[in-house]
């Protein structure tokens, strides 16, 4: 007999853009989800995306439920994931990207709470780390349930950069980018790792300090370069938002580094940006602060300087 109580996961997107998009078809493909909703402010757009997705679930790993819906069907949302706004042109930095979508998001986020929604809100729109601080801010919801994508795909593009280096899966790199997404954000070279190995004990002829910083630059500035060749990123942003939305909804307590809210955490409050977190199915389960040398303890800082400064106009 169904069990016509059985729970299903449901997730809401709002914004069927090419990061939407982007997300959206890579959930289909991993399985991640029941239900898929599709919001758009051209509802048009949205339903077509929705169609198109729908014809390839024959194929997907296993079934899902794909709709163009609306904010009333963020009332049972386990997730909102927000990739709408004004994409960054090419020559623009995400922070100046801030004033635009703050007043976009205001409206989007009145409007899903407005619904009764009570879940997860999942920010991936530039400049994240600002926008997650007003989603939060705006909903209402415990600092817990708000989270950014931080720099999740910018450790991605970290170890992906140092597997090619190093001829080494890039699934057995180990290392982190923190801080802000964008031009501030450092790469904790203390704590990175090749296989067993640390990249500080490694011998000159295999990795110098003139080798890690063309690395970092190249990561730190690979937005641009894509950019600046295509238009806009999107498939790295929306697999990187695929893993964060498994780590939630499948209870993983696996650690990322998303944009988490600190409170006191490496001596800094009142401030969401990319740090390694915790994540399951309540959200953020902690903040991990780990030792930073006095280089990047003062890179860090100057990260958050930046973001808070960009903020104050418009919180």
């Amino acid at each position: 007999m169904e069990n016509r109580n059985k729970k299903v996961n449901r997730v809401v997107l709002i914004g069927t853009g090419a990061v939407g998009c982007s997300y959206a078809y890579s959930m289909i493909n991993q399985g991640v989800a029941e239900e898929l909703v599709l919001i758009d402010v051209n509802e048009a757009k949205s339903e077509g995306e929705a169609m198109d997705l729908n014809h390839g679930i024959p194929f997907a790993p296993s079934p899902i439920n794909v709709w163009s819906g609306t904010y009333q069907d963020c009332e049972t949302a386990d997730l909102v994931v927000i990739t709408a706004g004004l994409a960054q042109k090419p020559g623009e930095t995400r922070l100046q990207l801030v004033e635009k979508n703050t007043k976009i998001f205001k409206e989007i986020v009145k409007n899903i709470m407005a619904s009764g929604f009570d879940g997860i809100f999942l920010v991936a729109t530039n400049p994240v780390d600002i926008l997650t601080y007003v989603t939060w801010k705006e909903s209402g919801l415990p600092k817990e349930r708000v989270i950014g994508s931080g720099t999740v795909l910018d450790s991605a593009r970290l170890r992906f950069a140092l597997g090619q280096h190093f001829n080494m899966d890039t699934r057995n790199v180990h290392a982190y980018i923190i801080g802000e997404h964008g031009d501030t954000e450092l790469p904790v070279w203390s704590r990175a790792s090749v296989g067993v190995e640390r990249l500080e004990e490694l011998p000159a002829e295999k990795l110098n300090h003139e080798c890690l910083e063309n690395i970092f630059v190249n990561v730190r500035d690979a937005a641009y370069h894509i950019i600046e060749r295509k238009g806009a990123t999107y498939y790295g942003i929306g697999m990187s938002l695929v893993r964060i939305t498994k780590a939630i909804l499948n209870n993983e307590n696996c650690i990322l580094t998303v944009s988490s809210y600190l409170d006191g955490q490496y001596g800094q409050k009142d401030v969401f940006i990319g740090v390694p977190s915790v994540i399951n199915r309540g959200g953020i389960r902690e903040v991990i602060e780990i030792d930073l040398n006095e280089k990047e303890k003062q890179q860090f800082n100057h990260s958050v300087t930046v973001l808070k400064e960009t903020m104050k106009p418009v919180i």
